[in-house]
C-alpha cells in the first residue's frame, strides 16, 4: 500500500468523512506530543449537538459556529488509562453515555514486516514474544489511531516513526481490525 497525503498544503486534513477527519485530527494531536507516549482514549461527540447542549464546553474547546455546517465529530480526551492494566481488560470496563457518538484510541506498538513472520518462535509467551520483537532488526515503531462509531463505521490511521510526517499517514477502515473490534465492543449493552 502506498502512502497518500491526507493533508492539504495548508495543513488541513483532506478527508471526506467526519470519522476520517476525527482520526486524522487525533493523529495530528498525538504527533505533536512526540513518540513514546501512553495510550490515549477519546470520546467522539457530534459537534453540533455539543454546541447546542453544552455551549460553554464548546466555547472552551474552541468550537466556533462559523464552520461550513458539515457534520463533524469532536474528539474529547479521556482520563489516562490505569497503569498496569491490559488494554483489552480496560476496554471491557467502558460504558459510554448516549451523548458519545463514537470513540477512538491512539496507541504505539512495535511491528514486524510480513517477511519476518516465518521466523517468529512458536513457543514464546506474550512477554517473551514482545521482547523478541523489540530486538528484531526489522522492527518498526508505529502509532495507530483507531476510531469506531455506534453505527459500526470504522477508521484508522497508521504513522511509522521512521516516516513521521502527515503526508506519510496511511488511513483505512480495516487497518487494525482487532483493535477496532475491541473499541466497538465498548458500545455493546
Amino acid at each position: 500500500m502506498l502512502p497518500m497525503s491526507n493533508v492539504s498544503p495548508s495543513g488541513t486534513p483532506m478527508a471526506a468523512s467526519p470519522l476520517t477527519r476525527a482520526v486524522l485530527e487525533i493523529d495530528e494531536y498525538a504527533a505533536g506530543l512526540g513518540w513514546d507516549q501512553p495510550t490515549r482514549l477519546f470520546a467522539l461527540v457530534d459537534t453540533a449537538k455539543l454546541r447546542a447542549q453544552e455551549p460553554q464546553l464548546a466555547e472552551q474547546l474552541g468550537l466556533d459556529r462559523t464552520d461550513s455546517g458539515a457534520a463533524t465529530l469532536t474528539p474529547v480526551l479521556q482520563d489516562e488509562l490505569p497503569a498496569g492494566t491490559a488494554l483489552d481488560e480496560f476496554l471491557g470496563t467502558i460504558a459510554w453515555p448516549d451523548a458519545v457518538t463514537g470513540c477512538a484510541l491512539t496507541v504505539e506498538r512495535l511491528m514486524l514486516p510480513p517477511s519476518a513472520e516465518a521466523a517468529v518462535p512458536k513457543d514464546l509467551d506474550e512477554k517473551r514474544l514482545a521482547e523478541w520483537v523489540a530486538r528484531h532488526p526489522e522492527r518498526q515503531e508505529v502509532r495507530m489511531t483507531v476510531a469506531v462509531l455506534r453505527d459500526g463505521a470504522r477508521e484508522s490511521a497508521l504513522r511509522l516513526r521512521e516516516k513521521d510526517s502527515a503526508g506519510e499517514v496511511l488511513t483505512g477502515a480495516d487497518l487494525v481490525p482487532g483493535l477496532a473490534e475491541a473499541l466497538a465492543s465498548t458500545f455493546e449493552a
